[in-house]
C-alpha cells in the first residue's frame, strides 16, 4: 500500500476528545476544492462533523479558495457532503442523537488512488479532569523512556 499524503490533520482532537471508533469518509468535492487541497493550505482544526436531513455534512473547514479559478471559485466554508455507506451513516447519526457523541474530523488526506479522503472520529468530550490525566499520562511515558535510555 502507498503511502497516505497528508493535507491537514487536527491533533487536538484526540486530547480534547475520548474517541472511540474512527472511519474513512470521502468528500463530495469541487474541482477547484480539489485543487486548493493540493496546495496544502487547508484548515481542519474548528470543523465538525454533523447529520443534515438523512446526510452527514462536514462544516466550518476552511479550504482557501484557488487562485487560478477567479470566477469559478467556492465558497471557502461550504458545508460538504461526507460520503459513507448508509449502514455507517446511521450509525453515527444514532450515536450522535441518543449518546450524545460527536463527529470530529482528524486528518484529511489522498489516499494511494488520488482521492480525497478524510478521516473521521466518533467520540465524546473529555473533561478538564481527563485532560489533565491525558498529560500526566503522556509526561509519565516520556520520563519513563528518558530513563530506561539513559540506563541502558
Amino acid at each position: 500500500m502507498a503511502a497516505r499524503r497528508n493535507v491537514a490533520e487536527n491533533r487536538r482532537a484526540r486530547f480534547d476528545f475520548e474517541i472511540s471508533d474512527t472511519y474513512e469518509a470521502g468528500l463530495s468535492l469541487m474541482g477547484t476544492e480539489v485543487k486548493s487541497l493540493r496546495s496544502g493550505k487547508v484548515t481542519i482544526n474548528e470543523a465538525y462533523a454533523g447529520p443534515s436531513g438523512s446526510d452527514l455534512f462536514l462544516f466550518n473547514a476552511y479550504i482557501p479558495e484557488y487562485e487560478a479559478a477567479n470566477r469559478f471559485n467556492h465558497e471557502t466554508k461550504r458545508p460538504r457532503r461526507l460520503l459513507l455507506h448508509r449502514r455507517e451513516i446511521n450509525r453515527l447519526i444514532g450515536a450522535v442523537q441518543r449518546e450524545g457523541m460527536t463527529i470530529v474530523p482528524l486528518r484529511l488526506y489522498f489516499n494511494d488512488r488520488g482521492m480525497a479522503k478524510m478521516e473521521i472520529g466518533l467520540g465524546k468530550g473529555k473533561r478538564s479532569i481527563d485532560k489533565r490525566e491525558t498529560e500526566k499520562k503522556r509526561d509519565w511515558d516520556r520520563d519513563k523512556a528518558r530513563i530506561l535510555r539513559e540506563h541502558r
